[in-house]
């Protein structure tokens, strides 16, 4: 991919004026996008950048500074450095997301009670919308999440993982790529605290039960019967999460 200015008889970017640090990070994001850029592909140098958006180097820094602070960009340094794109915008924001999240169950402003409850206005929703759409692709990975978490115990990586894998498979199904997303974040930052917090109290029998209720419903395309069973799913997790509380008082 060709990264100088003069590669392109239009503009890649326009002008900037006031507030130029937001417009600069605005201008590159949309042109990430605009573009179909993936993770690794070279924007261009700070010289050229500054000089396509007719800004000093200082100014530019500040908008680069702004995109990375998101993880859309990253800059590196050296002769074969530049500015590189580092995620994909929805990758970027729910990394960014993921992360102020995580933040807030630090600080207690947001409880994981809060959080399964977020996941309950999302996943039951997405599970009828997986029996209506998933094909027996989105089965088999199913089932496969379900084989690999089998025979080992809550608390370890890779129960967890498993079960992240199971809950994001259900999203991509439901062909929303938005809620997907949503749910992305909401997994990234939930699932390791709130394992760590009440793995203990798990059944991994009952939560593997749980998850063939789920699947049955989605390939036998019973929407009603998806969403019942995630909403029991989630249920269970909320009652365990209530108990541990309970016995740490």
């Amino acid at each position: 991919m060709s990264t100088a200015a003069g590669s392109r008889q239009a503009p890649r970017f326009q002008a900037v004026h006031a507030d130029a640090s937001e417009q600069i990070a605005r201008e590159i994001r949309r042109y990430v996008e605009r573009e179909g850029l993936r993770p690794g592909d070279r924007i261009g140098t700070e010289h050229e950048l500054a000089r396509e958006f007719g800004v000093s180097r200082p100014t530019l820094r500040e908008g680069l500074r702004r995109l990375a602070g998101s993880h859309l960009i990253r800059v590196q340094k050296g002769r074969a450095g530049g500015v590189f794109v580092e995620n994909t915008t929805g990758a970027g924001i729910g990394r960014h997301v993921s992360e102020s999240i995580a933040v807030m169950l630090e600080s207690e402003s947001v409880t994981l009670c809060e959080l399964l409850e977020s996941r309950m206005f999302l996943e039951v929703p997405l599970a009828g919308l997986a029996a209506e759409l998933a094909d027996e692709t989105t089965v088999a990975v199913l089932l496969d999440s379900i084989a690999t978490a089998r025979g080992r115990d809550p608390g370890t990586e890779e129960f967890r993982l498993a079960d992240t894998r199971f809950h994001r498979a259900i999203a991509a199904a439901a062909g929303n790529e938005l809620l997907v997303t949503f749910t992305g974040w909401i997994l990234d930052v939930l699932q390791p605290s709130l394992v760590a917090h009440v793995a203990h109290a798990l059944d991994a029998d009952e939560i593997i039960a749980q998850h063939e209720l789920i699947v049955r419903a989605i390939r036998r395309h019973q929407r009603s019967a998806a969403e019942r069973a995630m909403r029991q799913h989630i249920e269970y997790m909320q009652q365990v999460l209530r108990a541990v509380d309970a016995e740490r008082r």
